[in-house]
């Protein structure tokens, strides 16, 4: 998700996702229909196919974009049951608060290409 809001309103193929991820086109793929089926993205098939985000990226939570499907933080014993429930919750929602394109943003900031201009451009002025 965060490749397509990188590259928002643009067709982004499998294979191309794949490359910057460094795994399968059909892992890709398989992606692409979960995201798909939950109303995330557009799909189109043939030469000028691939996918691309339905929504802007500020519109879509970080927390959206992740596997929430299941139970995940569970116990058994019905004391901790409650509270492992709230902090699911709570752990969602304050995903939530933070958009793809915040998410994007960040990741942004803190690329090393990004920090090596910051760090170029300090030097140049320490040096000046």
């Amino acid at each position: 998700m965060v490749l397509a809001a990188a590259e928002e309103g643009t067709m982004q193929t499998s294979a191309e996702i794949a490359k910057q991820l460094a795994e399968s086109a059909v892992m890709v793929r398989r992606c692409f229909l979960l995201l798909h089926k939950k109303g995330l993205i557009e799909q189109r098939k043939g030469p000028n196919g691939g996918a691309k985000l339905k929504l802007p990226a500020k519109q879509i939570g970080s927390a959206t974009s992740t596997r929430s499907e299941g139970e995940w933080m569970v116990h058994d014993e019905p004391a901790l049951a409650g509270l492992l429930k709230r902090v699911r919750e709570d752990g969602v929602q304050a995903m939530n608060e933070t958009t793809l394109a915040q998410v994007l943003k960040r990741i942004r900031k803190n690329a090393p290409d990004a920090k090596a201009g910051v760090d170029a451009s300090h030097n140049k002025k320490a040096t000046a």
